[in-house]
């Protein structure tokens, strides 16, 4: 008599298969990491164009043309926020000794009064009679030691051993520039190569969207072809929704931030403002952490607590406006993901991809749960991914 009847050995066999399959999913993605990134982040960049495209393409103007013309302004506009943060970031190297002695010195008062704290803790609980029973306990060692010294009871002090010192011959043999830069590069030139391939991938994927919809569409016949054209705009639509929402965000707060740091008189608030702004953003844990810079830098100045806490107060509004008013105007219904699969996507990605995994995490979800939703099959699995 056989052990397993023939429909419990094909589900095994089934689910045998489908772990295999995700174990060698798992291993596909985190061994191909740079490919897969930099794919991505090209696609993601290219949904934050496409709109400024199609603008240009209303004044008569070729998709190749109107894509480059928008590729081109985009390239010079980072360029410029690079210098802009470049120059803040040289002030803020020049200014890091005195707000390394600010931080010193902040540090050396919070000790004092830890110190002091720990004091009047120990005068509060310890009686005074068990305090000075300890201090003669103290003071009786010492004061054998000094007898005895005195009737000449206590061996002479040895001399302190003589350090020896090793002959280390060395070479003055300097190093060829080039050889030091490329020491230095090695490490980052996967990541380099990678990324000059995304200015030419955003470019093609804008200029042959049309093209590239069409094909994809043609590999599938019936009502499988619908499916798909319909998965594949669903899944540019929920991505469009929450990269360029969370953009136009992170712009807004990142203004609005910088202008408040800039009266309030936060230091290197250019950086800072962006920075608090992009923090925000960060699923969950978004306050705390846009708080965080503005106050860090508030160090380096002498200030007073009620600036702290005006700019504490300001930041937390910001953040309130954008992620519970705004944010659901702007990026809708089209992107509700359970709050749980978004954190264990958050630490999947993560793990996987590192720090841009936490990034693409929920743009991923999000297209995955899209696809779930056009295809009937997976329609239950939507369900457990939606809110």
């Amino acid at each position: 008599m056989a052990l397993f009847s023939p429909p419990q050995t094909q589900r095994s066999l089934r689910v045998t298969t489908s772990l295999i399959a995700a174990a060698a999913l798992v291993a596909l993605l985190h061994y191909g990491r740079d490919f897969f990134v930099t794919l991505i982040v090209s696609a993601l960049l290219a949904f934050i164009l496409d709109p400024a495209v199609l603008f240009v393409m209303k004044l008569h103007v070729p998709r190749p043309a109107a894509t480059g013309i928008v590729l081109g302004i985009a390239i010079i506009a980072t360029y410029v926020l690079g210098l802009m943060v470049w120059s803040q970031l040289s002030t803020i190297a020049e200014d890091v000794p005195a707000y390394t002695a600010r931080l010193n010195d902040i540090w050396s008062k919070a000790n004092d009064r830890l110190d002091q704290f720990e004091k009047r803790s120990v005068d509060l609980l310890v009686p005074k009679t068990l305090r000075e029973q300890s201090e003669q306990l103290q003071q009786k060692p010492q004061e054998a030691f000094k007898s005895r010294r005195r009737r000449g009871n206590v061996a002479p002090a040895l001399p302190p051993p003589q350090p020896i010192v090793q002959e280390v011959h060395i070479h003055n043999d300097p190093k060829p520039l080039l050889t030091t830069i490329y020491a230095y590069a090695s490490g980052y030139f996967h990541v380099l190569v990678m990324a000059s391939f995304v200015p030419f991938l955003v470019y093609f994927m804008l200029s042959w969207r049309d093209h590239l919809n069409k094909s994809i569409t043609r590999l599938f016949e019936g009502e499988e072809r619908y499916i798909v054209a319909k998965t594949w705009s669903g899944i540019g639509e929920s991505t469009r929704a929450y990269v360029l929402g969370n953009f136009l965000l992170w712009v807004f707060l990142s203004s609005l931030s910088a202008i408040a740091f800039f009266f309030l008189g936060v230091p290197y608030w250019a950086v800072i403002g962006p920075l608090s702004g992009l923090f925000s953003l960060a699923p969950y844990v978004g306050l705390a952490l846009s708080i965080v810079p503005p106050v860090l830098a508030l160090i380096a100045i002498p200030t007073n607590l009620k600036i702290v806490v005006t700019i504490v107060l300001v930041t937390a509004a910001l953040h309130f406006v954008a992620m519970n008013i705004l944010y659901a105007k702007v990026i809708g219904k089209r992107v509700r993901l359970n709050p749980l699969v978004v954190t264990i996507a958050l630490m999947f990605w993560g793990v996987i991809w590192g720090g841009i995994g936490l990034f693409l995490a929920v743009p991923i979800t999000a297209a995955i749960k899209t696809v779930c939703d056009n295809v009937e099959s997976l329609e239950p699995y939507a369900k457990l991914l939606g809110d």
